[in-house]
């Protein structure tokens, strides 16, 4: 299959559903809300809501009823990246080769529209309006999960141990908990939530979830591999900032050649998970390949 048409089409569907989510720049009070679709529209893969897709997909789910959850994802992946570029934390110039949402609306504005675009994605995570296609149980479920995934159990403590590991020496344990927590966990409750979404039996859900385990390792190998070697006009931002500042990463910890083949190695676990499911999963396939070819 076609993977970077699929990720086109998908993209297309994601972003319309997160222009019914998010009111227009002009809504009261405009600077918030224009600073949340500064950073929402810059131009994002979308990877976490078509992983969601993708997932239900593999379980032959319609996927209509799914875009505003899949919208969610995004809207906390997005408020997630706001906060990490502030000047408190990763202090970054430039996002999806622009000026960070703090560097256009100040670091007062940034904190609130992140926290803005979080407490968005519950906001419409709870809407029956929305999501009525759910069921209850089902849609219960699908907030705890991306609570979790977003919280001190996920990306806040991986963000936390990251912070607190700069210019430390590295060691194996530290390092895969800021990736798994960091970025794995969204990446991985993004396939859950399209899992919980369908109904995905208990063999199934536990499949999925290793696959989304996985392709979220690999993700952040790739990003640690482009933050090294990719070209700023391309990644979007500068190049070798996880050197500079002193971050753990899998080439600081292995080497690049080796980084490269842990890379290929999880991505090719994260296939092979996918023995029990048909066609219907390509996409995930495909998307778990892509990951760790991508150039931004």
């Amino acid at each position: 299959m076609d993977i970077r048409s699929y990720l086109a089409k998908k993209k297309e569907l994601v972003d319309k559903a997160l222009e019914a989510l998010v009111p227009p720049a002009k809504t009261f009070p405009p600077a918030v809300f224009e600073a949340m679709r500064y950073s929402l529209f810059a131009g994002g893969k979308r990877v976490r809501p078509i992983l969601a897709v993708a997932a239900a997909e593999a379980l032959g789910a319609k996927t209509a009823g799914l875009l505003p959850a899949a919208g969610a994802l995004e809207l906390i992946h997005t408020y997630s990246l706001v906060h990490d570029d502030l000047p408190a934390m990763d202090d970054d110039d430039l996002r999806r080769g622009r000026p960070t949402c703090h560097k256009v609306y100040g670091e007062a504005i940034a904190i609130l529209a992140g926290d803005g675009l979080l407490t968005m994605a519950f906001e419409a995570l709870s809407d029956p309006r929305r999501l009525k296609a759910i069921p209850a149980p089902r849609l219960l479920a699908i907030i705890r999960e991306l609570a979790t995934a977003s919280g001190v159990f996920g990306m806040v403590g991986g963000q936390v141990v990251d912070i607190q590991s700069e210019g430390k020496e590295m060691d194996l344990p530290t390092l895969e908990y800021i990736h798994t927590h960091k970025t794995g966990a969204l990446i991985r409750a993004s396939v859950r939530v399209g899992a919980l979404y369908a109904g995905a039996g208990e063999r199934q859900f536990a499949a999925l979830s290793r696959y989304g385990e996985l392709v979220g390792l690999a993700f952040q190998i790739a990003d640690d591999i482009l933050d090294l070697t990719g070209k700023e006009e391309e990644i979007g931002k500068d190049v070798g900032s996880d050197l500079e500042k002193g971050k753990m990463t899998f080439p600081g910890f292995y080497g690049l050649e080796e980084s490269r083949r842990r890379a290929v190695e999880v991505v090719d676990k994260a296939v092979a998970v996918l023995k029990g499911f048909d066609k219907k999963a390509d996409p995930l396939r495909e998307l778990a390949r892509y990951i760790i070819t991508r150039v931004n």
